[in-house]
């Protein structure tokens, strides 16, 4: 197995495509679609609505979609098997899904106590093109708007509902958050730097200067990464959002591969393995998607 104390060239060899096999296996786990939309420390579409002027009554809220699914959301297909609800909470399901919206619009079983805290918030993949619809069980009455479609990756409004009894229709008026999100991309960017630098103290980068440039890779793939996606779904919508999630991941994932494998060294004391570096990459996005999934279900308003 060893020659004058050095690893034999098919040893070598062996080694290599274990390494490739790994990274390839990394990228397949990464870019699948079921992985792409439901993971990762990176931004997902919201829908957030503020109500005001209702305080003191009870009423519920749902977006009305245009389409019959998105994400893990679907209309109700008859089955009773298939019924989203939670106990206690039938009387308002069944309201909503025998609700027929007069444009054919769905109601995709998730819906909001909004007079809890005089909000809806749908934070993942919410519809592109939706109406805002309302429930008053006291009033037995529905109250909806007219057709919306998200304006930016994280659409927030706000509407007035002091004026049911002249208007029924709702009214939303445009309101972002720019505080927010950029706290938002902040913590998803500082997530991010640290978990890319835990999987680098795995594989032995432990120098300092190691640790900053691996750093400033990843702040640099992240924001670029949040940026384009803000803006393909701003003008394209979340059909397209979908494709560029899959193909900005892949991109991200050679880059970064690229840049350990040709600058690395240069932030070494001493001679590194390029497969070592690929692998530190691969392993550190597929451990994003683990670790930005159980986020988005714990923490959605960041993820």
């Amino acid at each position: 197995m060893y020659e004058n104390g050095n690893l034999k060239p098919d040893t070598n060899k062996r080694r290599g495509k274990r390494r490739m096999l790994l990274f390839l296996i990394c990228a397949a786990v990464l870019l699948s679609p079921a992985a792409a939309v439901s993971a990762d420390i990176g931004p997902k579409p919201s829908v957030q609505i503020t109500f005001t002027g209702m305080e003191g009554e009870e009423y519920y809220g749902t977006l009305l979609s245009l389409y019959d699914s998105t994400g893990p959301a679907r209309v109700w297909d008859g089955d009773d098997r298939n019924a989203r609800y939670e106990e206690g909470e039938y009387e308002i399901w069944k309201a909503f899904a025998e609700y027929k919206d007069a444009d054919g619009f769905y109601f995709l079983q998730e819906w909001w106590h909004c007079s809890e805290n005089q909000e809806l918030k749908w934070l993942y993949w919410p519809p592109s093109t939706y109406k805002i619809l309302l429930y008053f069980p006291g009033r037995d009455a529905f109250y909806v708007s007219p057709v919306y479609t998200m304006y930016a990756f994280d659409s927030y409004y706000t509407v007035d509902l002091s004026g049911l009894a002249d208007n029924p229709v709702l009214t939303a008026e445009k309101c972002y958050d720019y505080t927010w999100e950029m706290i938002s991309l902040a913590v998803r960017i500082l997530l991010a730097v640290l978990l890319e630098l835990a999987v680098a103290l795995f594989f032995g980068y432990r120098e300092k200067r190691q640790l900053i440039f691996l750093a400033a890779v990843n702040v640099l793939t992240q924001i670029t990464l949040n940026v384009w996606l803000n803006y393909v779904n701003y003008i394209s919508g979340e059909m397209m959002f979908g494709f560029a999630y899959i193909l900005g991941e892949l991109i991200v994932l050679v880059l970064e591969a690229a840049l350990y494998c040709a600058l690395i060294g240069r932030f070494s004391k001493t001679p590194q393995r390029r497969g070592k570096a690929v692998c530190c990459a691969a392993l550190a996005n597929v451990l994003s998607f683990f670790a930005g999934y159980w986020l988005a279900e714990n923490i959605p308003g960041i993820f």
